[in-house]
């Protein structure tokens, strides 16, 4: 993969980076040069992403982190510096939906989403942000928002309020960290095709969900690379507490 954009010298924190988009974005950070701190809850599968990044020259370090408490997330943070450097750019990745109607959720239902997509990404943004600040850091923070925020997704209710917040979350933290240097800004992807929802595509639920988007597809991970990029890159400097749909126009429908 050719990129005009590089990270060079930069160290770059991606949350949830173990499956999915997490993962990708890693890569992606890698491969421009950036040294990366891969965080999840489990570091197996963060093992063999660290070896992928490593066998093509890159540099990586794998944290335990579990975004829904407090203290691993902030222990995780100092691990992570420890062992790459001060945090330039943060992929606020960790996310975690159940689907059901609004009258079926339950107290642990709420808290299991709210808990990791709402608490877990401002408490990860904190730690981060403390960091900069301190270190008088011009830093990138990029919350990984989603559609759901945007508009009304059936029978996730509990995931578009969190979604919601991160999205507001994102605008406050803007303003209050712009005087620092610390650009924050959010990515609304829609709906993306991943290890975990791959087979739901090919059902019928998968297919009747496709024939209403508007261009009658599925996004795959790499459709995200550029604005990855871009938003983690020193060239983003004016952009700052923007909320960009990357959703193949479903959010204007």
């Amino acid at each position: 993969m050719q990129q005009s954009i590089r990270l060079d010298d930069k160290t770059a924190l991606v949350t949830g980076a173990s499956s999915g988009l997490g993962w990708r974005f890693a890569r992606v950070l890698a491969e421009a040069g950036a040294r990366v701190a891969l965080a999840a809850r489990s570091t197996d599968k963060l093992d063999e992403l660290k070896r992928e990044i490593e066998r093509a020259g890159g540099k990586a370090c794998a944290v335990r982190m579990d975004v829904s408490d407090v203290a691993s997330v902030r222990a995780a943070v100092a691990a992570a510096e420890s062992a790459l450097g001060g945090i330039d750019i943060l992929v606020n990745n960790s996310g975690v939906s159940k689907q059901q109607r609004a009258i079926e959720v339950e107290e642990e239902d709420y808290d299991y989403v709210t808990d990791t997509n709402c608490k877990g990404a401002f408490f990860v943004a904190q730690a981060v942000g403390r960091s900069m600040i301190a270190r008088k850091c011009a830093g990138r923070i990029i919350n990984i928002a989603s559609v759901a925020g945007l508009r009304v997704l059936a029978q996730l209710s509990t995931y578009c309020m969190s979604k919601a917040a991160v999205i507001q979350m994102t605008k406050v933290l803007a303003h209050e960290w712009g005087r620092c240097s610390i650009n924050v800004n959010a990515i609304c992807p829609g709906y993306i095709e991943t290890g975990i929802n791959r087979d739901f595509w090919q059902t019928e639920g998968g297919k009747k969900v496709i024939s209403m988007l508007p261009r009658r597809r599925v996004g795959q991970p790499e459709d995200l690379d550029g604005l990855v990029l871009l938003l983690a890159c020193e060239q983003s400097n004016f952009i700052n507490g923007a909320v960009i749909a990357a959703d193949d126009g479903l959010a204007a429908g």
